[in-house]
């Protein structure tokens, strides 16, 4: 196989957790291939990540449950291959093929 990201295409793992896996069908991994550039041609990044899960792999209507404003909604906790994202650049990160992506919610409702 090629080198993904001369194919145009990034291979990566993302995981949900803290009960966000809800709105991915209970589905707590998916293995994704997403574009190694953004529709600017620029290089794929976390907040690209967000987008394409919205719009691709989310099947639950609750958005809001997950975004805000095009963001990542507060209370949600994401680790870059262990390291937190904030430590990485936050939504700036540009993915790496073979990245492990984990999204965690620290919301909990009462």
């Amino acid at each position: 196989m090629t080198d993904t990201s001369d194919a145009g295409t990034i291979s990566i793992s993302v995981e949900f957790s803290g009960g966000l896996e809800m709105l991915f069908e209970d589905q707590r991994q998916h293995s994704l291939t997403v574009p190694s550039k953004d529709k600017d041609g620029k290089p794929s990044t976390i907040a690209f990540l967000i987008h394409h899960l919205v719009h691709n792999v989310m099947k639950d209507t609750r958005q809001e449950l997950f975004v805000l404003d095009n963001h990542l909604r507060p209370g949600i906790l994401v680790l870059i291959n262990d390291a937190d994202w904030e430590l990485e650049g936050e939504e700036e990160y540009e993915l790496q093929n073979k990245d492990n992506i984990l999204f965690v919610s620290t919301l909990h409702g009462g």
